[in-house]
């Protein structure tokens, strides 16, 4: 990952080191002079002013989205390391992370093999994770990569719309050669609102999909959609740990920030390898990925 310089202050790339800033928590940082406006800068590499290193705060992210709550993560670093951060700052290195990796890898195109696998689930927020209820978290996973290519956070309950609106983003890429879900009624009208064609076709209200859609009715063939219920089992853990999702506008980030750590920073358990590798997306992140991811991004 080579990353460019640049000025702070002119955007040029015409410099030479002068020096370094010393700082209290992440060692010496390089200085530079501009050449073209006489300013002096330090470089970006994402981490512009944090006063925590990079290693420590990508640490912590990893930490959080592999299971542990952000007071785990918070007593961990007080056991191991002399500068400690609260619970608090470890979900602001989160969320402010995420949507920089998010804005990132939304402009990446996937090579999926269309084969989608879709269903919705109750996410609970607030601090009783054991209650009925909860936002609607929609998910589609692409089973020839395990690539998870399309979510919805939602707090409304499931209806056509929200289907619509969901199944939408998993033409973002390619067009799915064919959709299995549930039994559930919004499925096949809102399969028919993106999909149908003017040929007939009794499976889907008298008008045929252009994207096959396949039912799985549980009551009927005693087999569970155990390809998106196992995404679903791992999320749920996640979110289980973390005592619930709490506020509205932050719950869909770190819901986006578990998309990314399964999809870029663990390998599957059945693959052995990344999704987002098998979907051909190689990225030169290093050991620490979620630090190289956080490089690549700018």
């Amino acid at each position: 990952m080579k990353q460019t310089t640049k000025c702070k202050h002119c955007g040029e790339s015409h410099y030479i080191k002068k020096g370094f800033r010393k700082t209290e928590n992440r060692g010496k940082i390089q200085k530079y002079k501009c050449l073209d406006c006489g300013m002096y800068f330090t470089s970006d590499e994402g981490f512009y002013r944090m006063r925590n290193s990079e290693k420590k705060i990508t640490q912590a992210i990893d930490l959080y989205f592999s299971n542990l709550s952000s007071r785990k993560v918070r007593n961990f670093f007080r056991r191991h390391l002399d500068h400690n951060a609260s619970h608090i700052t470890v979900l602001d290195w989160c969320r402010r992370y995420v949507l920089k990796v998010q804005k990132y890898v939304n402009k990446l195109h996937p090579e999926l093999s269309g084969e989608f696998y879709a269903d919705e689930t109750e996410i609970p927020r607030g601090c009783n994770t054991k209650r009925k209820g909860g936002d609607k978290f929609w998910c589609a996973v692409d089973w020839g990569t395990r690539y998870i290519n399309a979510t919805l956070y939602s707090p409304n309950n499931q209806s056509v719309d929200e289907a619509v609106e969901f199944l939408k983003k998993t033409t973002k890429h390619r067009k799915p050669k064919f959709i299995q879900t549930d039994a559930a009624q919004f499925y096949p009208k809102a399969m028919k609102k993106l999909f149908s064609s003017c040929i007939p076709h009794e499976t889907t209200f008298g008008k045929r999909t252009t994207v096959e859609h396949r039912i799985n009715n549980v009551r009927k063939t005693g087999k569970h959609n155990v390809r998106i219920e196992t995404v679903f089992s791992k999320i749920k853990d996640r979110v289980d740990d973390f005592r619930g999702l709490k506020a509205l506008w932050s719950a869909p980030i770190l819901m986006e920030g578990i998309i990314i750590q399964h999809n870029w920073i663990e390998a599957h358990t059945t693959t052995g390898r990344i999704p987002s590798e098998l979907a051909g997306m190689k990225i030169d992140t290093g050991a620490n990925r979620w630090l190289g991811m956080i490089k690549s991004s700018l």
